[in-house]
């Protein structure tokens, strides 16, 4: 009877598992086209901004804050263009933001001193003004913040200003200068700069060679002109060289600039190359000698000296004389030697030994030695 009961159990299970399938069967239909496939959901995504640290290194240039305004009438200011238009005769006005300002502007005003240029220190700015302004005083203006630590101050870079103040004057279209002749250096390694500078910007302005009389052409490539500092020779060499002048030309009426002399130098740049020689290595007692230290450079870079001798201990009475001059070593070489000359008088014991010269310039400083002996 159980066996019976089992048998029936099993085919009652059966039955059901057939009837399932027939009804999963009929239960499916054709798939639509593109039915089951996965779509791509359209997610709107927040722009993504760099962080802070990210940016900063993207931007390596330094960030300059300009301090630099200008004075106008009634008391109001405005932040200075880069270049201004100003009319020989006015008064000029500028501050720099700061408790401690440094100026700049053309050197000549410090050179002779000019009484019309008063610079004086706010409290919280920098105060420039120049007075009965002439064409002479065209130039860059500028100013920048000093970080002082006590008695130490530094340029501090990122708070500065400048501009370029052009003193228009109908009977000075150039820049005066105060020779009617000047010599430029015109060296291989850099542009050479003829400057003949205007007043008034929108002139017309030419170059000219004096022999052969004939214009020269700024083509951009190899010569070139700029507003703030005359003609440029952007590749120099002897070719170039001889006498030149520019003429410029404003509402009609013309004008000619001083004479240039363009001089072709190949010495290199660099510390001083120095040579030392005594009139006699060996002295007597009681006569006298020379030493020489001389340096052949650039024509136009100075030359300083000093010395360092047996009897300097002994405050032993010496003379020095500086000197220099231009040599002329031929088609396009011209150089400028400098000399230095320690003279001692009546030998003595304490004169004997090494006689040391040190030669600076710009670019570094050389020091060479010659002994001398007595006899």
């Amino acid at each position: 009877m159980k066996l019976w009961l089992l048998f029936c159990l099993l085919l009652l299970h059966e039955a059901l598992q057939d009837v399932n399938a027939q009804q999963n069967v009929k239960s499916r239909r054709p798939k639509e086209p593109g039915e089951n496939k996965i779509k791509l959901a359209t997610k709107r995504l927040k722009p993504k901004f760099p962080k802070l640290k990210e940016r900063e290194s993207t931007d390596t240039a330094p960030k300059i804050q300009s301090i630099m305004t200008q004075v106008m009438d009634k008391g109001r200011y405005q932040k200075p263009a880069a270049m201004l238009n100003q009319v020989a005769g006015q008064s000029i006005e500028l501050r720099c933001k700061g408790s401690q300002i440094e100026w700049g502007y053309p050197s000549y005003l410090d050179t002779f001193k000019d009484s019309r240029l008063i610079i004086k220190q706010q409290d919280r700015y920098g105060q420039l003004i120049l007075r009965n302004t002439t064409a002479a005083d065209t130039g860059e203006y500028s100013c920048w913040a000093q970080l002082c630590d006590g008695y130490v101050c530094t340029k501090d870079e990122s708070k500065a200003g400048s501009t370029y103040i052009f003193f228009a004057d109908k009977d000075e279209l150039f820049v005066p200068s105060p020779t009617y002749f000047d010599i430029v250096y015109m060296y291989n390694d850099k542009p050479a700069i003829i400057p003949c500078r205007v007043t008034i910007p929108s002139a017309k302005v030419t170059l000219h060679r004096e022999f052969p009389a004939e214009e020269i052409m700024a083509d951009g490539i190899n010569l070139a002109y700029d507003v703030k500092k005359g003609f440029v020779y952007l590749h120099p060499s002897t070719d170039y060289m001889g006498v030149v002048y520019c003429r410029a030309e404003a509402q009609g009426k013309p004008q000619i600039s001083i004479k240039y002399r363009l001089l072709y130098v190949e010495v290199p740049s660099g510390p001083p190359s120095a040579t030392l020689a005594a009139s006699s290595n060996k002295v007597s007692g009681g006569d006298n000698f020379d030493v020489v230290c001389t340096v052949l450079g650039e024509p136009d870079v100075a030359v300083e000296f000093s010395w360092t001798y047996p009897g300097q201990e002994y405050e032993r009475p010496v003379a020095i004389q500086d000197s220099w001059r231009l040599v002329n070593r031929g088609i396009g070489h011209t150089t400028r030697l400098s000399q230095s000359v320690i003279n001692v008088e009546d030998f003595e014991t304490i004169d004997a030994g090494y006689y040391i010269c040190t030669a600076q310039n710009l670019h570094g400083r050389t020091t060479v030695s010659i002994q001398v002996e007595g006899l």
